[in-house]
């Protein structure tokens, strides 16, 4: 018989799926795309003085990122719009609260005029400190609030030297205020610690980290997520669960943020109809260090308390994300006036931090609701998993069966002949 967490574990990828393959109508909805204003990128690029250094393909790391800009430049699909902010530009002097001040705005976030872009970009050279903390909280105010999509590409060479102000906790409160603004970070040197920080930050938004060593690696990355701005994308809905099931922000089909403390539970409701089936799965991610062994549990009960399916994950710290679904249908009615059914959604997670890390703000959670008509036969059902494939195994057992009674009866013949002769 099979158990509720193997059935959970498959009901969450074939949510996955239908996440991943779900096709939107016309009129946006909740978490759909809505297409209609450019997305927007704005590049981030250190020039402080260690971007002189000469170790990429024979030339500075400053020529490489140039180099990449001009012909990233070149490639920017017209329906994108970019901007081009620096850090570490413009001040030369050893004052670190004057150098942690250095980040402008080269070029602004708008339809791409590719001359002017390349006349500024040519009027770099290294000069100061590394305030990506600041350059990424002015970054953020770069783009309007009407963008399809933002994302800031950061390309940098050295850790942030502008602490306290640490930069992964910039991408974080970033990250909790719900924008949709993905941070892609590029490191232009193999460095532990850089690749640690540039990981982190990425990690907040949900972006990518991308270790470069060669100057076409860095244009060909770069133009790579310029045009994943361009692709059609999902933005999620920033919501607030609620601390009990009857104060719970009611959610339609679609794709969900929210920050969820450490061991904290979320809660969010669904009307389901009679013939309909709610479909819902649920990532928490470790957006920090946290100790190892923990889960996540996605729960479906009454607004009486009780539990109707639920859906459980575990990690053991190899994973920064833990994910769980579930699936529950709605029995249909001869009722033609039957009421919906309000379904809760409860999110629990046994993340910990780890010694010395902030637990403020949560971890990212980001929640799935699909609520679709339930098939309307039994046999569409997955049974056992496999769905209208099970009359296939039965056919493919009794196959099984005949062939090895005629097996063993021709064996028995075969025998019984030998012994004769």
């Amino acid at each position: 018989m099979i158990t509720r967490k193997r059935l959970a574990a498959g009901v969450c990828a074939l949510l996955a799926a239908l996440t991943a393959g779900i096709a939107f109508p016309v009129t946006a909805a909740a978490g759909e795309p809505t297409g209609g204003t450019a997305p927007q990128v704005d590049l981030v690029l250190d020039v402080s003085g260690s971007m002189r250094t000469a170790d990429i393909d024979g030339g500075t790391r400053m020529a490489a990122a140039k180099r990449a800009f001009n012909e990233v430049l070149d490639a920017t699909p017209e329906e994108v719009q970019l901007g081009i902010r620096t850090l570490g530009a413009n001040y030369p002097g050893d004052n670190q609260k004057t150098g942690c001040k250095d980040t402008a705005q080269l070029y602004p976030v708008s339809t791409l005029d590719r001359t002017e872009a390349k006349t500024q970009v040519a009027t770099l050279s290294p000069t100061g400190w590394t305030p990506i903390g600041p350059a990424l909280l002015k970054s953020a105010g770069d783009f309007t609030d009407s963008a399809s999509s933002k994302r800031i590409v950061l390309i940098s060479d050295g850790e942030d030297t502008c602490a306290p102000l640490d930069p992964c906790e910039v991408a974080r409160e970033i990250g909790a205020k719900g924008i949709g603004l993905t941070i892609d970070t590029l490191g232009l040197v193999p460095n532990t610690k850089m690749r640690k920080q540039l990981s982190c930050i990425a990690e907040a938004t949900g972006g990518t980290y991308t270790s470069v060593e060669h100057a076409d690696e860095l244009t060909d990355k770069v133009n790579q997520l310029v045009d994943r701005a361009a692709d059609p994308v999902v933005t999620p809905v920033a919501t607030e669960g609620a601390g009990t099931c009857a104060t719970a922000p009611t959610l339609k089909s679609g794709l969900y943020t929210d920050r969820e403390e450490f061991t904290q539970q979320r809660w969010y409701r669904v009307d389901v109809d009679p013939g309909q089936e709610l479909r819902a799965s649920v990532s928490v991610g470790a957006d920090r260090a946290v100790n190892p062994s923990y889960g996540v549990l996605l729960r479906a009960v009454t607004v009486h308390g009780r539990e109707i399916v639920r859906g459980e994950g575990a990690g053991n710290g190899r994973t920064d994300v833990i994910s769980t679904g579930l699936r529950y249908p709605k029995a249909d009615s001869d009722d033609e006036d039957a009421p919906a059914e309000a379904v809760c959604l409860q999110i629990t997670n046994s993340f910990s931090a780890a010694s010395g890390v902030k637990t403020t703000p949560g971890l990212p959670l980001e929640l799935t609701v699909d609520v679709v008509d339930a098939p309307s036969k039994a046999s569409d059902v997955a049974s056992f998993g496999l769905g209208r494939g099970w009359w296939l195994l039965g056919v493919l057992i009794l196959a099984g069966f005949v062939a090895g009674l005629l097996w063993g009866w021709l064996s028995r013949w075969r025998v019984a002949v030998w012994r004769t002769n």
